[in-house]
C-alpha cells in the first residue's frame, strides 16, 4: 500500500513562510511530570510570544489525548505512540512556519530522541519542566497523584512507571523558578535558534 502513497511536492515552502514572518519556526518540547507546570509555562510563554507578533501554537498533552489520540491508552506501548504522532504533528506545524510549543510528559528518552530527529535537530528545543515528584504530588491539580497512590490509576509516572529525565536539555526551569522566570529562561535561548541567517 505505501508504494502507492506518493507526496505531493507544493510550491510554497517553510523557508518561504518563515521568510515572509521573520523568523523560523522550531518545535518547543516541554516534558516533565504530572503537575510539573508544562502547560502553565507553554501558555504564559505562548502569550509572551504573541504579544512580540511571533505565529504559535500550543499542543498539550490533555487535549490532543481528548481529540486525535483518544484510541491510545497509557501503556508503554501507546504511550510512545502518543509521542510519535505528536512529533508527526510538530514536523508539520513547523513546516506551517509556527513556533509550536508541546506540552507533553514524553516519559521515555527514546521517544523524544525520535521526536527531535524527525522534526530535525536544529528546529528542536527541549525544555525540562524539573519539578520534583514530592512538589508534584503535593500540588496534585488533577487529582492523579491521590488515585495512583490509592491503586485506581496504573501506569502512572513518577509513581508506578519510569520518567526517564533528559540528560541534555536545551532549557532546565525548576518549581523554584516563578513562570515568568522560566519564560524568560526559554525565551533567551529560543531567540537564538528562531533567528534567520541574514538576521
Amino acid at each position: 500500500m505505501s508504494e502507492n502513497i506518493i507526496p505531493h511536492d507544493y510550491k510554497v515552502t517553510r523557508e518561504d513562510r518563515e521568510k515572509a514572518q521573520g523568523n523560523k519556526a522550531i518545535f518547543v518540547l516541554l516534558t516533565g511530570l504530572s503537575g510539573s507546570g508544562k502547560s502553565t509555562i507553554a501558555n504564559a510563554l505562548e502569550q509572551y510570544l504573541f504579544e512580540k507578533g511571533l505565529r504559535t501554537y500550543v499542543l498539550d498533552g490533555d487535549n490532543v489525548r481528548k481529540g486525535i489520540n483518544n484510541n491510545l491508552s497509557f501503556s508503554p506501548e501507546d504511550r510512545s505512540e502518543n509521542i510519535r504522532r505528536i512529533g508527526e504533528l510538530g514536523k508539520l506545524f513547523v513546516d506551517a512556519g509556527l513556533i509550536t510549543l508541546a506540552a507533553f510528559i514524553a516519559p521515555y528518552r527514546a521517544d523524544r530522541e525520535a521526536m527531535r530527529d524527525l522534526v530535525g535537530a536544529e528546529r528542536y528545543c527541549e525544555v525540562f519542566v524539573n519539578t520534583s515528584l514530592e512538589v508534584c504530588e503535593a500540588r496534585d491539580v488533577k487529582g492523579l497523584y491521590a488515585k495512583a497512590r490509592a491503586g485506581e490509576i496504573k501506569n502512572m509516572t513518577g509513581v508506578s512507571a519510569p520518567y526517564e529525565a533528559p540528560e541534555h536539555p536545551s532549557v532546565e526551569v525548576t518549581h523554584e523558578q516563578s513562570i515568568a522566570e522560566s519564560v524568560e529562561a526559554i525565551y533567551n535561548v529560543l531567540l537564538q535558534q528562531i533567528k534567520l541567517n541574514n538576521e
